[in-house]
C-alpha cells in the first residue's frame, strides 16, 4: 500500500471521528424518550436474542497468520530465499516474521509515524523500513548462518515523507520517493546519499529501478514521469501533461517489462499509457477501465517459455500486462496488438497485483483487493485458479514468497495472512 493511500486511510479515520471519541451536542438533540422495557433492538421476535445461526463466521483457507500489529496493515514484503517476511503498520511498527510458523522475531522500532513500505535487498542481507515520519531505517542480517538474527545498521534521513522503497535489483542500492517531490539514492551500508532528483512538481507517487539496473524511473500526483540516468541529476526524458496524450490526471502506477525497453503507466484518471523508453514517447493509450477510477496496480507477466539461446524464436513483440483499478477489475492487454485479451473481477478496488517468477509459472498472477479477498488467475485465459480467503477488512497489500509457493497478504484489520498460490 502507497503512502498516499495511507496518508488517505488516516484522514478517513479523521473524517469519520474528528474528536477521536463518540459525543452529541445537547443542541442536537430533539426529543427525550422515557424508557418504557421494550427489548434490545439485537433481540429477535421472541425475545430469546440471536441463535448460534445467526453468528457471521468468516472463511479462512489461510495456511498462517500473523495478528501482532495494532492497527491497518500497509506493508508487505518477503525475502528472496528465506522464509522470512517484513509488514509495517499502521502501529509505526515493523515485524519480521517467519513464514511457515507465524512467530514474530524481529521488532523494527524507531518510526514515529505509520510505517509505509518495507522492503529486502536483492541479497536478503539487508531490510528497509520507510514511514509517514520521512524517516528510511536499515537493519542487516547478524552472522552468516541464522535468518532470524538482525540488527539496526543506520537511518537515512531526506524526504519529508517516504511514498515507497525499492532496492537495486542487484545491489546495495536504495530509492526512495518522496511526498515533498525529491526521489533519493542511497548508497549501503554505508548511508552515503548518492544522488537527490527533483524535478517533479508533487508528491512521488511511484517509481522503481529497470529490471537491468541501468535507469531509474518515477512519476508524481501532477501526471509527470521522468527517466533518469541514476548517475545524473538531469532526466533523460520527461513527459507531462501537457502533452495531451499523456493527460493522465495524476499517476497511480507503474511498471517497466522485462526488456527494459517499455515502461506502462496508470492514472488516477482510469487511463493507461504505453511508452517507448527508448523513445521517450507515448506510443498507445489503453482504455478499459471505467473513467475517473485509478489505476492502482501494473505488472507485467510471461506467457511463453524463454527464447532459446540459439535464438531460434523470435520473442513475443511487447509483451502482455495486466493492470488493477478502483474499479474492481484487473485488464489483461497483449501489448503487441495493444489489445484487451481478458478482464478479471473483483468486488471492489484492486490494490495490487503480483506475478509468479517460478520456471513455468510466469502466466500466473495474484491479485488483492479492497474485497477482503485474494485470487490467483491463469493470465493465458482469464481464468480464476484459486480464492485466498480469511481476512476481515480490505487487502492492502501483498507480496509473493517462497518462490512463489504463497502469497502473504497485508490486512485493513490489521492482520498479515498466508496463502498457497495455486
Amino acid at each position: 500500500m502507497s503512502a498516499e493511500r495511507a496518508e488517505d486511510h488516516h484522514f478517513q479515520e479523521r473524517e469519520d471521528d474528528p474528536e477521536g471519541e463518540d459525543f452529541i451536542d445537547p443542541n442536537d438533540v430533539l426529543i427525550e424518550l422515557a424508557e418504557d422495557g421494550d427489548h434490545p433492538m439485537d433481540d429477535d421476535e421472541d425475545g430469546q436474542g440471536p441463535g448460534p445461526e445467526d453468528e457471521i463466521v468468516w472463511e479462512d483457507n489461510s495456511i498462517q497468520h500473523f495478528p501482532n500489529h495494532k492497527g491497518s496493515v500497509f506493508a508487505v514484503s518477503t525475502h528472496p530465499t528465506a522464509p522470512l517476511v517484513a509488514s509495517g503498520g499502521e502501529d509505526d511498527l515493523g515485524y519480521i516474521w517467519d513464514i511457515v510458523t507465524g512467530d514474530e522475531l524481529v521488532k523494527l522500532t524507531g518510526h514515529t509515524d505509520s510505517v509505509t513500505s518495507t522492503a529486502f535487498s536483492s541479497d536478503g542481507e539487508l531490510i528497509a523500513t520507510g514511514g509517514m515520519d520521512g524517516k528510511v531505517r536499515i537493519w542487516r542480517r547478524v552472522g552468516k548462518e541464522d535468518w532470524n538474527k538482525w540488527e539496526f545498521l543506520t537511518e537515512l534521513t531526506g524526504p519529508d515523507e517516504v511514498m515507497w522503497l525499492r532496492w537495486h535489483p542487484k545491489g546495495t542500492v536504495l530509492l526512495a520517493g518522496s511526498n515533498d517531490t525529491t526521489v533519493w539514492l542511497w548508497q549501503l551500508p554505508s548511508g552515503n546519499t548518492m544522488q537527490v532528483f527533483a524535478g517533479h512538481m508533487g508528491p512521488v507517487t511511484c517509481g522503481d529501478f529497470t529490471p537491468d539496473g541501468k535507469r531509474i524511473i518515477t512519476a508524481d500526483a501532477e501526471g509527470t514521469l521522468i527517466f533518469w540516468d541514476p548517475r545524473s541529476p538531469v532526466p533523460v526524458f520527461k513527459l507531462t501533461p501537457e502533452d495531451q496524450r499523456f493527460a493522465l490526471d495524476g499517476i497511480t502506477s507503474l511498471a517497466v517489462n522485462p526488456a527494459s525497453t517499455l515502461a506502462v503507466v496508470g492514472g488516477t484518471s482510469g487511463g493507461v499509457r504505453v511508452v517507448s523508453l527508448s523513445k521517450g514517447e507515448v506510443v498507445s493509450a489503453l482504455a478499459g477501465h471505467q473513467e475517473g477510477e485509478s489505476v492502482e496496480a501494473v505488472e507485467f507477466v510471461e506467457l511463453a517459455p524463454p527464447v532459446p539461446l540459439s535464438g531460434t524464436a523470435a520473442p513475443a513483440a511487447g509483451g502482455v500486462v495486466v493492470t488493477g483499478a478502483t474499479d474492481g477489475k484487473a485488464c489483461i492487454w497483449d501489448l503487441g496488438t495493444m489489445r484487451l485479451r481478458a478482464t478479471l473481477e473483483h468486488e471492489d478496488a484492486v490494490t495490487s497485483l503480483h506475478r509468479l517468477t517460478t520456471p513455468g509459472k510466469g502466466h500466473l498472477i495474484v491479485s488483492a483487493s479492497t474485497d477482503k479477498v485474494l485470487r490467483t488467475w491463469d493470465a493465458r485465459t482469464g481464468t480464476l485458479v484459486r480464492e485466498h480467503k480469511g481476512h476481515s477488512g480490505g487487502v492492502l497489500a501483498a507480496a509473493l514468497g517462497m518462490a512463489g509457493a504463497v502469497v502473504v497478504s497485508a490486512g485493513d484489520e490489521g492482520v498479515c495472512l498466508v496463502f498457497p498460490t495455486e
